[in-house]
């Protein structure tokens, strides 16, 4: 399994699962027969897809952003970051 999907998984698998759980959350309160969007009156079946999916992808951003955050400040990737400072520093005063 490569680096890129390894890291996939790790963000899509927990974003799917937190998706159905707030799915089942959300509509244990809300009646999806009385929802409308416009004058358009979705099935209770395309508004439990629809919902699904808008959660899995907030929730894949809020992983996918989080996996970048925590990436970025990696010891390894500020030590590179320090490194190239510090070359670009010297070629600056070259």
């Amino acid at each position: 399994m490569t680096q890129r999907v390894l890291h996939a998984a790790q963000i899509l698998w927990p974003a799917f699962l937190i998706a159905g759980v707030l799915e089942m959350v959300v509509f244990s309160w809300v009646d999806p027969t009385q929802l409308r969007i416009g004058s358009w009156q979705p099935d209770a079946q395309t508004t439990y897809s629809l919902a699904f999916f808008v959660f899995w992808g907030l929730v894949t951003v809020s992983s996918l952003l989080s996996h970048w955050m925590m990436k970025a400040s990696s010891p390894s990737q500020m030590r590179r970051a320090r490194r190239d400072a510090r070359r670009q520093h010297a070629h600056d005063h070259a």
